[in-house]
């Protein structure tokens, strides 16, 4: 296969809605309860980098009030139109590429971001620089290195073919720059940042009905180049999709790996 720098998962395909719910079901109690640690309240300036769906903005919006601000930003933010209205503010943005969009942020949060962006030490240079002094970054990124399978527990025919196709996508990921190994590092990236009092975490869930939505929608989004990549064939992806359905499947995501930081 040859290299390419697009997204594989666009936001405006179909699927994308399901795995935005889905992200969330998973995922927002964990980032909620940081988010929450840091005393996120009344009159906060917060940047949500990469912000995708709506969940976390509106979340933010409650919490911040009239006298805050929440600058949503993406490449793509036709799935943030629901949140565009104060205190909201929705921009396009490539953080990788482009200037902060303001600074002296009380927090700069991005989940699921960073692993995707081709100049990722860029992006994280831009969204620490948009930090005021004293204020926090929490990043969460998935590590699919750290445990690449779909079924742990790989005892049958069906499991091997949800770790075959897990495989394919983690291929198709990385020949667009993906970095698989990017969550472990995050602790060790806030500390060379600049960022005091770091600190990290791991959530990994497993055999939860989001997981099997997670699963399901992103194998019918990448349908179409796991088949021209000859990573699979539309036997093997109906079959899959089936097994899923079935509901008698453990399945997992990659572990998501959250760390934060104070700038000085």
């Amino acid at each position: 296969m040859t290299r390419s720098d697009g997204y594989l998962l666009d936001n405006r395909q179909t699927e994308a809605a399901e795995r935005f719910t889905a992200f969330a079901t998973l995922f927002d109690p964990t980032t909620f309860r940081y988010l929450e640690g840091f005393g996120v309240g009344s009159g906060w300036r917060c940047w949500e980098v990469g912000a995708g769906g709506t969940s976390v903005v509106s979340w933010l919006a409650k919490k911040v009030g009239p006298t805050g601000k929440v600058v949503a930003t993406d490449i793509d933010t036709s799935r943030l139109t629901p949140a565009a209205r104060p205190p909201v503010e929705v921009r396009v943005h490539d953080v990788g590429a482009q200037e902060p969009p303001g600074e002296g942020f009380d927090l700069v949060h991005a989940r699921l971001v960073l692993v995707h962006v081709p100049d990722r030490d860029r992006a994280l240079r831009s969204m620490v620089k948009a930090l005021r002094p004293g204020g926090r970054i929490l990043i969460e990124d998935a590590d699919p290195a750290l445990q690449p399978l779909t079924c742990p527990d790989e005892y049958g025919p069906e499991q091997q073919l949800a770790n075959r196709l897990r495989q394919g996508f983690r291929r198709l990921l990385s020949d667009r720059g993906a970095d698989l190994a990017y969550g472990r590092r995050l602790p060790r990236l806030l500390r060379e940042a600049g960022l005091r009092d770091v600190t990290a975490d791991a959530w990994f869930p497993l055999a939860s009905p989001a997981c099997a939505a997670l699963e399901s929608a992103t194998i019918r989004q990448i349908r179409g180049d796991l088949v021209a990549a000859g990573l699979a064939t539309q036997e093997d992806i109906d079959r899959h999709l089936a097994n899923v359905a079935s509901g008698t499947m453990d399945l997992a995501t990659a572990p998501m790996i959250s760390a934060w930081g104070r700038k000085v």
